[in-house]
């Protein structure tokens, strides 16, 4: 007879009795036992928030929480705070000011912001700082959560976080957007859009929602083509059976590519409809001249009518898209370029399970990896017997250094998973070398040197010309970028289903096809015997473990066809095992004319690589557990990327019209710690050393540093951009009111780019505190101006922006990774810090909108002028150059010391 007695819950109000290990951590009774998904697992440490929950009124975090220290106490979970159907007042304030943008923080958030109103009935901006600053968001949202806090109290902020304003002439004519390549590849008009029997129209896309809003972009793009309501919009993203493949969802270009393929594929069945109409109507007026009014067709001369679902309803259109077929003028839109709520925001501020975490399929079973200890480490040991023995547990997988645990529940695969930690046995086969020496080591090893012209590295390896004269030292400065995670606030997961010799998978990948193809290489699987389904997940940022525990997922599961598996890393595996941001070394020198003109512009850069993911067609693999195996694959070899703006020197040439200048990419290709893609890319060292360099250059012949930006500065859209940040700011009076209390000094620092030199302008002001006897930094303001040409949705671009600057903030203040000869120390929030509630600014935003030009780029546009914004400001309050990231209190006390 089991000892185990039942255990009374009173979660949102309702009594359930369960018979449960009392030291079961209630963040799995909730999640697994009672099916209410919004507690989620960011760390398992009780340091993020995420899995926090209402108990007898007070928040707090369920993921250690004893299920038998809460019997009897009142639960309430973000479920019991609101529902759909009946919202609360403060979810409603958090769709208002549309407070997320991955959402895996927001219910912790919600909760957390209860917490404080059932405390305090008219809280302030620092009793929220204060009670939030636990609770993590990677996205950057915090300034939103802030004001819907406010709002739900009845004293909402009196501005809002941004303005839309109309730019300037560009100085060049306006154009309309290229046909996409996606369509161009793709031109099968059923491919991307469907007309459904229950009067909706569904679009099809190669891309996913990572949080930036895609969906609701596509929408609005689709309902103006259309002429319908969003409503009737339903959006289907990236899955290998159903959508078109458009590669990956990266590099800031979803609307440039998907967005323009769904504007031609709406415009083309549109019209297609017309005509249809036309005949079935027996029109008196011309096709292109009948009255649509969501989707219902009108012949007004003779008042006959049809629609969209009597005319093609359950019908293929079976016809290619006419890529020369005009798009509606941009000033008849009705959808696009005004502020839309997100089509996902309501499931996240409700509970309603749309990760790939929550997922539930039919006899799902529960999976961990026990990753080796480090990269080298080889498995010398392991007792299955013991782990197979503990309760729950189904099987365990082991293949050479590849190691897993599969269970009925969640709680019992972690159990089994932190045994196995602790029995396993591990056999060192190399070490990592001194963290000090990363940048020395960096600048010493062998390194593939390149010219870059016009944004392109050069084929050829750069050889110095005999007569090229180098530019007297006038100016020379060094800077320094650290490795950096993406560290999304949800670990990585996936679910995994072998069944009739196929394998289906459910991923937050970036590029669910490219997936698909390195699954199959590792598996000995054709692609058509995959289907690999975009969830979303925690955001990414660029290339994380999603793809990795795919992998995990497939092999593990295999051993019990036939059940579903869900498997989930653990913050100590996101932390560990994720392919880094790569470090990076800069050098600049410039020559001065006595007029105060840049006169010569060198620029070295040094940097491992900035894209390993999985690549197709090779002998080697770029998925982590395909190296574990007892048959390992060798591992992708990193390569620098050549193209346009590519990898290490994407925004290496300067936005400036410079002349006699030369910029050499030094590529070095065995970096110590795995690197891929992180968000931007090199962009974000890159410009924290040209736009720092332009502030020390500035100071150096005493101008100042708008008017010498502005002084060298030709393009009029970037100029529009750089005066607009200017102007909100009141740049001219910036040195009103130096000092603030005893010891802080206040600054003002700026940063100018166009992302790639290509997509969307961005500039930033930052108004900071430095104290300088401590070396405690705060935030007074940050302004954001950007200029991404056709708005979609200003309020979801705002968001973007916004989620940028804090996370480069938090990479320039905070965020460095740590490691020792054996393994990653980094492995929590605690040994890799990053920007908290309470540490963040209030943002405010300038959208120059420019309606009649392409849509531009935005997810990666703020990233690049933070850092030098926020050194340039440091500058201005304390006297001290800040050359290496990232700029801690130690640093900056140290350089005022001296």
């Amino acid at each position: 007879m089991s000892s185990i007695k039942p255990l009374e819950l009173i979660v949102n109000g309702e009594s359930r009795h369960l018979e449960l290990d009392p030291q079961t951590p209630l963040l799995y009774v909730l999640r697994g036992d009672l099916g209410l998904k919004s507690a989620k697992y960011g760390c398992g440490l009780e340091q993020c928030g995420a899995c926090k929950v209402l108990v007898d009124g007070a928040d707090v975090p369920s993921c250690q929480l004893p299920v038998g220290r809460v019997a009897g106490l009142k639960i309430t979970t973000l479920e019991g705070i609101g529902r759909a159907e009946r919202l609360h007042p403060l979810q409603v304030a958090f769709i208002k000011e549309q407070a997320a943008q991955c959402g895996f923080c927001t219910a912790g958030m919600i909760v957390a912001a209860q917490g404080l109103l059932n405390r305090v009935r008219y809280p302030g901006d620092e009793d929220i700082r204060a009670a939030l600053a636990k609770n993590l968001c990677r996205c950057g949202v915090y300034d939103r959560v802030r004001r819907a806090i406010k709002l739900r109290v009845g004293r909402p902020e009196p501005d809002t976080i941004y303005e839309t304003v109309a730019a300037p002439p560009p100085g060049e004519a306006a154009t309309e957007g290229a046909a996409s390549p996606s369509s161009s590849a793709q031109p099968d008009l059923d491919a991307w859009l469907r007309v459904n029997d229950d009067e909706t129209v569904t679009i099809f896309s190669g891309k996913v929602e990572l949080g930036q809003g895609i969906k609701t972009a596509l929408a609005q793009i689709a309902a103006d083509e259309l002429d319908l309501a969003i409503e009737r919009i339903r959006v289907v993203t990236a899955d290998t059976a159903r959508t078109p493949d458009e590669g990956g969802t990266t590099g800031s270009r979803s609307l440039e590519t998907s967005g323009v393929a769904i504007r031609l594929a709406a415009a083309e069945a549109r019209s297609h409809m017309l005509s249809l109409a036309f005949e079935v109507l027996e029109s008196l007026t011309p096709a292109e001249d009948l009255d649509v009014q969501d989707g219902v067709i009108t012949d007004k001369r003779s008042g006959r009518r049809t629609s969209y679902w009597k005319l093609m309803a359950g019908r293929r259109f079976d016809r290619q898209i006419n890529m020369q077929r005009p798009s509606k003028a941009h000033t008849l839109y009705q959808h696009v370029g005004r502020s839309t709520q997100r089509v996902d925001l309501l499931a996240k501020v409700t509970g309603g399970a749309p990760y790939v975490h929550d997922l539930e399929l039919p006899g799902m079973l529960h999976a961990r990896v026990v990753r080796p200890p480090n990269y080298h480490a080889q498995l010398a040991s392991i007792d299955v017997a013991e782990i197979q023995a503990m309760p729950g547990i189904l099987a365990v997988v082991r293949d050479g250094r590849f190691l897993a645990v599969i269970a009925e529940r969640e709680d019992q695969a972690l159990r089994a998973h932190d045994q196995a930690r602790e029995i396993a046995t591990w056999r060192d086969a190399g070490s990592l070398p001194p963290m000090e020496g990363i940048y020395s080591d960096l600048l010493a090893k062998p390194a593939r040197t390149n010219e870059i012209l016009d944004g392109v590295a050069q084929d050829d390896l750069y050889v110095k010309p005999d007569t090229e004269s180098e530019p007297a030292p006038a100016h020379q400065a060094t800077y320094y970028r650290p490795f950096h995670m993406h560290a999304s606030l949800g670990p990585s997961a996936a679910l995994a289903l072998w069944q009739d010799d196929g394998l289906s998978v459910w991923s937050h990948s970036q590029a669910p096809f490219v997936l698909r193809d390195a699954l199959a290489q590792v598996l000995g699987l054709g692609s058509t015997a995959i289907r690999v389904v975009h969830v979303e997940g925690a955001g990414c940022y660029g290339h994380n473990g999603a793809d990795d525990v795919a992998l995990d997922a497939a092999l593990t599961a295999r051993a019990v066809p036939g059940r579903p598996v869900l498997m989930k890393w653990s913050r100590a595996d996101e932390h560990a095992w994720e392919p880094y941001g790569s470090a990076m070394v800069m050098k600049l020198a410039a020559n001065l004319r006595p007029s105060g003109e840049i006169a010569g512009w060198r620029q070295d850069i040094w940097s491992y690589a900035h894209s390993t993911r999985p690549a197709v067609g090779l002998d080697t693999s770029g998925l982590l557990g395909s190296w574990h195996l007892a048959q390992p694959f060798a591992r992708q070899r990193p390569r620098p990327m050549g193209g346009y703006h590519s990898g290490a020197h994407r925004n290496a040439d300067p936005i400036y019209s410079l002349q006699d200048k030369r910029i050499l990419r030094h590529a070095v290709a065995d970096s110590p710690l795995r690197v891929s893609a992180l968000r931007s890319l090199g962009a974000y060292a890159n410009v924290f050393a040209i736009e720092s360099f332009m502030d020390e250059l500035a100071a150096t012949v005493g101008s100042d540093p708008l008017e010498f930006r502005l002084r060298h500065l030709t393009d009029a859209r970037a100029r529009a951009v750089l005066l607009a940040a200017a102007e909100k700011a009141r740049w001219p009076s910036r040195n009103e009111e130096r000092f603030f209390g005893k010891g802080w000094r206040q600054g003002w620092g700026m940063a100018l780019a166009q992302y790639k030199n290509l997509q969307t302008y961005c500039a930033i002001i930052v108004n900071l505190e430095v104290e300088r006897d401590s070396g405690k930094l705060r935030f007074r303001r940050a302004i954001i101006a950007a200029d991404a040409g056709q708005a979609v949705n200003p309020d979801g671009l705002s968001n973007q922006l916004e989620g940028g600057f804090v996370q480069a903030a938090s990479w320039t203040l905070f965020e460095s990774v740590q490691f020792e000869a054996d393994g990653i120390t980094s492995l929590d929030w605690e040994s890799y810090p990053i920007m908290t509630f309470d540490t963040a600014p209030v943002i405010e935003t300038v959208i120059l909108n420019r309606p009649e030009m392409p849509m531009l780029g935005a997810g990666e546009a703020a990233q690049n002028p933070t850092p030098a914004a926020i050194a340039n400001a440091i500058y201005d309050a304390a006297g001290i150059r800040l050359r290496e990231i990232p700029f801690t209190a130690d640093k900056i006390r140290a350089q005022t010391a001296t």
